[in-house]
């Protein structure tokens, strides 16, 4: 019998003519809604059902000891005579817009590095992704406030050089440098994408443009930074999002204090202290959405000016 046969007795028509199912078809969607249904139930439990209790609190006044009491837009009218929180921002946007172009380079390099093909590449992509996995803990944070101490490793090098060194992590000049290193050292998941980019651009343009007395520059310049740009703008979108809920390395490095003059105080740590410290839950939701919807700002200015710079090799 022909596959177009099988197909045939697979299906019946309806009492309308309608094509149905064949039994057998129903029951394999049975089976895949029920290994589907703990997904969906945790989608509603874990993730929109939170969401949609946090939209209500963020016009109540709730301090988790007492019911919410409505008042309709009195937080996000706070938000605006909020100083902490416009500081809290521009630490945020200073972190991410400084940050994330940092260790994208730096994934970049590094990728390009490795793809030149060296021995023992499946390790040094391990070592060097290790920082990525890492990168968000406590004991990373921990570690990195002892190096950057007043008594850290930094300032035992400088002083073997001679230089007198100081508490980098709590100078408020450089308090948020030391966590914007933090940020551009957990560069391995980008540079491992980074990479089997690199490994998708044909070789033949490369040897097209050598034949045409192109230097490695100018390859660089006008064959590997176009193709990669779909790559390019995917790592920006997720290192973007991920800056902007950045909260471990601030809440280890600075205490949960925001720092020295609030250097460190990003967002995040802000919303915990409104929430968890002073239970002024209401505020702290109203604090989420306003992250949710710069964020969601954000990502939909990416994708629209994604159109001018990044090329698809169609």
């Amino acid at each position: 019998m022909s596959a177009l046969g099988e197909l045939a007795t697979l299906r019946r028509k309806g009492p309308k003519g309608k094509v149905t199912m064949a039994p057998s078809e129903r029951g394999d969607n049975k089976a895949a809604i029920f290994f589907l249904a703990p997904w969906f139930v945790g989608l509603g439990l874990i993730t929109i059902g939170p969401m949609v209790a946090s939209l209500f609190l963020s016009f109540t006044d709730y301090s988790l000891l007492q019911p919410p009491n409505w008042i309709a837009l009195e937080n996000y009218e706070r938000m605006i005579s909020d100083v902490r929180l416009h500081n809290s921002l521009r630490v945020t946007f200073t972190y991410v817009f400084v940050s994330v172009p940092l260790q994208l380079a730096a994934a970049l390099a590094l990728a390009l590095f490795l793809d030149r093909g060296l021995r023992g590449l499946a390790l040094y992509r391990s070592v060097f992704y290790l920082p990525s996995l890492l990168g968000g803990s406590v004991a990373i944070a921990i570690l990195w406030r002892q190096i950057f101490g007043t008594n850290g490793l930094i300032n035992q090098v400088l002083a073997f050089f001679g230089i007198q060194g100081q508490g980098w992590v709590s100078h408020p000049d450089y308090a948020l440098g030391t966590l914007m290193i933090l940020n551009v050292w957990t560069f391995g998941a980008p540079m491992i994408i980074f990479l089997a980019g690199l490994r998708q651009i044909p070789e033949m343009y490369y040897e097209a443009a050598s034949i045409d007395g192109a230097g490695r520059i100018r390859q660089f310049m006008n064959i590997t930074i176009p193709l990669l740009t779909p790559i390019i703008f995917f790592n920006l979108v997720l290192q973007v999002i991920g800056a902007f809920q950045a909260f471990t390395q601030a809440f280890v490095v600075s205490g949960g204090t925001g720092g020295p003059a609030d250097s460190t105080m990003f967002y995040t740590l802000y919303l915990y202290q409104r929430g968890f410290t002073a239970l002024d839950m209401g505020y702290a939701s109203a604090m989420a959405w306003l992250l949710v919807v710069i964020v969601a700002g954000l990502t939909a200015v990416n994708f629209l000016l994604s159109k001018y710079w990044v090329f698809y090799n169609d």
